[in-house]
C-alpha cells in the first residue's frame, strides 16, 4: 500500500492518521518456524535483523502476515543512519550491532491473520480492531510494538509539530480495502521546517566547464559548540539559469586553506572517480541562506534541502545548531502513549 504526498492532512471521520516512521517498511511473514521480513521494493531483510525475526518466531501465533516499520531506537527517539549500517554482508557485524542497538518493529497492520485468512480485501477499521485484538492476545514484547492512530486531524497535527524521529503523519481512509500497489487509500504530509545555514562551499556541476562554469550544489553548514562550522548537507534546488548566474559570484569567494569547513568536512572525490563535480570548492564563511528540510539527525539533513532565500542579514556566527536541536518529545514516546 502506497502514500500519495499531499500539502496538508486531510480531514474528515473516514481518516486515520498514524506517525510516519522513520525508518524500514517492512513486511513479516510467518509460516511455521519460519520468519521473512520483506522490503517494500521486494528485498529480503531477514539476515539483516535476527533479533526481529527471532521476536516474531516466538510470538504464540503460527501463521501471520504484519505491516510496519523497522526502526532502530536511539536516544529516545530512532536512527536511520544506525539502520543502514545493517545492510552490511559481514553476518558477524549485523550480530554485533543486533546486539548493541535492537532494532523495533512497530505494527500498523494485519494482512493475514494465524487462521491462515486473507484481511487486505476488508477495510482498515475492520482491520484495525482485528489488529488490536491479536496484538492483545500475541504481540506481548515491548519490541513488537503497535503504532499509535488518531482519529482528529488536530491531534495528528502535533505530531508534525511536536515529535522528533518521525517524517510526518499517515492519513488512511477507514473505509478501504487494503489498496496494494496504490495510492488511493493512504496520503502522507512530510514534516517541512526551515534553517539558516552558512554555505561554506560549493561544488561545480558535471557540465560544468571553465568558459561557462555551473555551481551543481551548494554546501551547507552549521557552527557546533566548540565554535566550528560543520558540514550538514546540501541545496542543489536551482535552475540552471541561476547556477550558471552563481558561479563567478561564489567563485569570487573560494579561499582555499582559510575558507571552508572546520569542523566536519564533505568528503573529497573517491578513488573511484576523478569526476570534478566530486570535488568541492571551499568559500570564506560569509554567506547564509535559508532552507527547508524534512528530517535533520545525527548531525545532518537527511535528504536534499530546498532553497528559500538569501539571509544577508544574518551573521554566518549566527547559524549554529540550536536551530535544529530545540527540545522536543522523542518518537518513542508515542509508542508508550499508544
Amino acid at each position: 500500500m502506497e502514500a500519495l504526498s499531499v500539502p496538508e492532512l486531510p480531514a474528515g471521520e473516514e481518516w486515520q492518521y498514524e506517525p510516519k516512521w522513520d525508518g524500514f517498511r517492512c513486511l513479516a511473514y510467518r509460516d511455521g518456524d519460519g520468519v521473512t521480513l520483506w522490503s517494500k521494493s521486494g528485498q529480503d531483510l531477514t539476515r539483516y535483523f535476527p533479533e526481529v525475526s527471532g521476536m516474531l518466531a516466538g510470538v504464540r501465533a503460527e501463521r501471520f502476515v504484519l505491516d510496519g516499520e523497522l526502526i532502530v531506537p536511539w536516544g529516545g527517539s530512532s536512527s536511520f543512519e544506525q539502520l543502514l549500517m545493517r545492510i552490511h554482508p559481514a553476518a558477524s557485524r549485523v550480530l554485533r550491532l543486533s546486539n548493541e542497538h535492537p532494532a523495533m518493529f512497530v505494527v500498523f497492520d494485519l494482512l493475514v491473520d494465524e487462521r491462515g485468512r486473507d484481511l487486505t480485501g476488508l477495510t482498515l477499521r475492520e482491520r484495525r480492531g482485528l489488529l488490536e485484538e491479536f496484538a492483545g492476545r500475541v504481540l506481548t514484547d515491548a519490541r513488537l510494538p503497535l503504532s499509535p492512530v488518531a482519529r482528529d486531524a488536530r491531534e495528528a497535527s502535533m505530531w508534525l509539530k511536536g515529535a522528533t524521529g518521525i517524517d510526518g503523519v499517515i492519513a488512511k481512509r477507514l473505509d478501504m480495502a487494503y489498496q496494494s500497489g496504490e495510492r488511493t487509500g493512504m496520503q502522507k504530509v512530510k514534516r517541512l521546517e526551515a534553517v539558516d545555514c552558512v554555505v561554506g562551499g560549493f561544488r561545480f556541476a558535471e557540465r560544468s566547464t571553465e568558459r561557462e562554469p555551473e555551481v551543481g550544489s551548494l554546501l551547507l553548514g552549521l557552527y557546533n559548540a566548540e565554535g566550528k562550522l560543520d558540514h550538514v548537507g546540501f541545496c542543489s534546488s536551482f535552475v540552471a539559469a541561476e547556477k550558471r548566474r552563481l558561479a563567478p559570484l561564489l567563485m569570487e569567494l573560494v579561499a582555499p586553506g582559510v575558507g571552508g569547513f572546520t569542523g566536519k568536512a564533505p568528503g573529497g572525490p573517491s578513488r573511484w572517480s576523478s569526476k570534478r563535480s566530486m570535488e568541492w570548492q571551499p568559500l570564506r564563511p560569509v554567506l547564509v541562506c535559508e532552507v527547508r528540510y524534512d528530517h535533520f539527525s545525527e548531525g545532518r539533513f537527511r535528504h536534499g534541502t530546498k532553497f528559500l532565500r538569501w539571509r544577508p542579514d544574518k551573521e554566518a556566527r549566527m547559524c549554529t545548531f540550536e536551530q535544529v536541536t530545540r527540545a522536543t518529545r522523542g518518537s518513542l514516546s508515542l509508542l508508550r502513549s499508544a
